[in-house]
């Protein structure tokens, strides 16, 4: 029996991905579906696809195009999710501070460099006309990493998914002083080019088995509820989560959407070099 890795973050983004993994759909066909939870986010998961510890993984779109840029050996296969993601601004409830304004020198915490948390804070300087080369991060690892160093007053700056994050500004842990869009989809699916060549036609099959099942997924009456009982979430806040979301449910991968990403960063400065669509995405 072959297995076929996949690597996602501990969110609800990726419940689609975990209930078509357990239905183990390519069994006949040799192939064993294995899901793995990587709390560190999409540096975490960049390096994962450049090692070979997994074949398949969806991350932050900015953070893989510029690690592919960069020498990632794998491809986008399609969109995860078709709609931004809103990342909540933390500090600390501890911190005295309570706005944006107050922060410009303050730290950011950071999952890993290149990761989604590292390259949102230079959208974000860029919007609030800070100067990106002054900014300063400590890496924290994740989410747990980040509750561990607000237990200390002193202002640091943390960007995360803003509803995984909810719990915690609800429970006085985490203190939310703005938010962010990025400004394109805001997950891909990507492969490694190696798992690509032995299982291309498999690999297609599992992404258009996910497409289905998001399609039937929005339609349960229960939906609301399942998604907040597996996450831990109020249902409130799933339903202004829904509302603000869209998963992807063709193989569609706009030019425009991908080259934008591509644009931004080099005009952040956080590429040096361009690259064609063909040199990102994978022609399925």
């Amino acid at each position: 029996m072959q297995k076929i890795r996949i690597t996602g973050v501990p969110e609800h983004f990726n419940f689609p991905w975990i209930k078509v993994i357990e239905q183990q759909p390519f069994l006949k066909d040799g192939i064993e579906l294995e899901w793995i939870e990587e709390s560190r986010g999409s540096g975490a998961m960049n390096k994962a696809l450049r090692v070979g510890s997994t074949d398949i993984a969806l991350v932050l779109t900015e953070s893989f195009i510029k690690d592919r840029i960069e020498g990632n050996p794998s491809r986008v296969i399609g969109f995860h999710i078709a709609s931004p993601l809103i990342w909540g601004i933390h500090i600390s409830a501890r911190s005295p501070q309570s706005s944006l304004t107050e922060l410009e020198d303050a730290p950011f915490l950071i999952s890993r460099y290149g990761s989604g948390s590292h390259l949102m804070a230079f959208l974000l300087a860029q919007r609030e006309g800070w100067a990106s080369d002054k900014l300063k991060f400590e890496v924290i690892d994740n989410l747990d990493g980040a509750k561990k160093a607000f237990e200390n007053p002193e202002p640091k700056m943390f960007l995360w998914e803003k509803y995984t994050t909810k719990p915690l500004v609800d429970a006085g842990q985490f203190k939310r002083v703005g938010e962010i869009p990025t400004p394109w989809p805001c997950f891909v699916i990507v492969a490694t080019e190696n798992v690509l060549a032995k299982h291309s036609s498999i690999i297609e099959k599992l992404r258009d088995l996910v497409y289905a099942y998001v399609k039937e997924m929005v339609k349960h009456t229960d939906f609301v509820k399942i998604i907040a009982q597996n996450y831990g979430l109020e249902e409130v806040d799933v339903k202004e989560w829904l509302q603000q979301t869209q998963w992807a449910n063709n193989n569609e991968i706009p030019e425009s959407v991908l080259m934008d990403t591509v644009h931004t960063l080099q005009r952040l400065d956080l590429i040096k070099n361009t690259v064609s669509l063909e040199n990102i995405k994978f022609g399925l």
